[in-house]
């Protein structure tokens, strides 16, 4: 009897202490994710980041002065230190973005889940790498110099600098490989993919298209030409972005915490905080612009009576009253669905434009990938090709009658084709110094040209940050970047 009542004892005990174990459980966080979940929470957070207006994250709109603001007026005077955006937007990109990717692509290596053919598995892990390699050309095209070769090891809390020139050699070379490694003949991440949804040759034409922007990011470094050529030219062999059907978009939902950012910003937040401004305004205004409905709203100008309407920007840099500028157009501020973009059609032919000035063989004149890469945009955004033919009849559109170099030409049209992809319309900026901006009387500082490095980096990463301010010719807004050499 005494026995079993040991046993009885024991075996009680061990009940117990197995229960005990079980309140250390997180049952509401699964302890196994997929690389698939983690790449569908990447590719939103990098959307996200990429396509908000939130003052905290993302002000490239007002970099080139597409959108102004009508009350706190820090960010449109190129304010980049009172809020921390260049933190936010670093933090973004390494944390929600490169490291999800990361862990992404160990995982898939390792399962078999859902799909076991390793064809597949080669597809889905070339698609995580695309998505790593875009984000990596961001930071670089933002900062210059950046943590990379050490960047995702979470047991360095200091990594150094890689020279970003080499860095961004380092992601052609990868997304040369991650193009190779792709099958059409073969799925991929399906419904984990918000993009193409799995469809692998249309991941091919924006991984190409992506290959043809980096390239001809380094055009104006000599010493680089020969990779330059053989990138640009490989690309288009292979096949870039053809038709809007091919543009890299993620279609938002309508019930929140998947809504459009810009919705969330500019509807679902009640705030008024900014209009389109005059510089872009008054630059359609004057092509009569055939994309302005779809871009932004008219206002009522008469002061008889009588009404008359107009598009009529606030004043960039300077306190605007809502109610009487125009606004941004109900589709893109209204609609909680609206899509964000990262490449399109319209891009992708006018960079072909820049590629033949530039003397590349990509096939076509100069002024049929600028045709083509206009009437991309005004029929994308809902135009008629009747309204495209009469803009580009415009003595100010035609090719060979509008001002300026072909880096005028193409680089104004980029900035209205861009309209509401801020940070790559900064990019193309930057790159064709078009249009001519000014900055307000009242500015922190000049139209900046990069993002100064976060805080975080100056005290917790310090001897590395110096060395890489040192190397990029000062941590200021004014410096240019290694491929920014107009």
């Amino acid at each position: 009897m005494k026995k079993i009542l040991a046993f009885l004892t024991i075996l009680l005990i061990f009940s117990a202490c197995k229960k005990l174990e079980l309140l250390n459980e997180n049952t509401k966080d699964p302890a196994n994710v997929t690389g698939e979940s983690l790449f569908t929470g990447a590719q939103k957070n990098l959307f996200d980041q990429m396509t908000t207006p939130n003052v905290n994250f993302n002000i490239w709109r007002m970099f080139t002065q597409q959108w102004t603001e009508t009350t706190y007026l820090d960010e449109a005077r190129y304010d980049i230190i009172t809020r921390p955006i260049p933190g936010n937007h670093w933090n973004v990109l390494y944390r929600d973005v490169l490291k999800d990717l990361d862990e992404s692509a160990k995982i898939i290596k390792v399962t078999s889940y859902p799909d076991p053919d390793p064809a597949v598995k080669q597809n889905r892990l070339a698609i995580v790498e695309i998505m790593a390699v875009y984000t990596w050309s961001i930071l670089v095209e933002t900062f210059g110099n950046i943590p990379y070769s050490k960047a995702l090891d979470v047991n360095n809390v200091t990594p150094v600098y890689d020279d970003g020139l080499t860095v961004y050699k380092d992601l052609i070379s990868r997304l040369n490989t991650a193009i190779g490694n792709l099958n059409p003949a073969w799925g991929s991440l399906g419904t984990a993919d918000n993009m193409y949804q799995g469809d692998v040759a249309a991941w091919l034409k924006f991984a190409n298209s992506l290959k043809l922007r980096m390239g001809l990011l380094l055009a104006e470094l000599p010493a680089e030409a020969n990779l330059v050529k053989t990138t640009v030219e490989d690309a288009v062999t292979a096949g870039v972005i053809s038709s809007n059907a091919d543009n890299a978009r993620l279609v938002y939902l309508g019930a929140q915490p998947n809504t459009n950012p810009v919705y969330d910003n500019l509807t679902a937040s009640g705030r008024n905080d900014f209009v389109p401004a005059n510089t872009l305004v008054d630059a359609m205004n004057t092509l009569e612009d055939p994309r302005r409905p779809f871009y932004f709203t008219q206002i009522d100008t008469s002061s008889t009576g009588t009404p008359k309407l107009a598009y009529v920007g606030g004043i960039y840099g300077e306190s605007n009253n809502f109610n009487t500028y125009s606004h941004v157009s109900n589709m893109i501020a209204r609609e909680p669905t609206f899509e964000a973009m990262i490449f399109d059609w319209a891009e992708t032919e006018l960079l072909l434009a820049d590629a033949v000035e530039r003397g590349f063989s990509v096939g076509g004149t100069a002024e049929e990938h600028y045709n083509a890469g206009i009437k991309a945009s005004i029929a994308y955004w809902g135009g008629s090709d009747a309204d495209a033919a009469t803009y580009l009849a415009n003595p100010g559109v035609t090719y060979t009658s509008a001002p300026g170099t072909f880096k005028e030409k193409i680089g104004m049209q980029m900035w209205y084709a861009l309209y509401n992809r801020g940070f790559e319309s900064w990019t193309e900026w930057r790159r064709f110094n078009f249009p001519v901006l000014v900055a307000p009387p009242e500015a922190e500082s000049v139209i900046p040209l990069r993002l100064t490095y976060p805080v975080t980096e100056q005290t917790l990463n310090r001897a590395n940050w110096e060395s890489a301010s040192a190397a990029i010719g000062g941590d200021a807004v004014s410096t240019a970047l290694f491929w920014d050499k107009n």
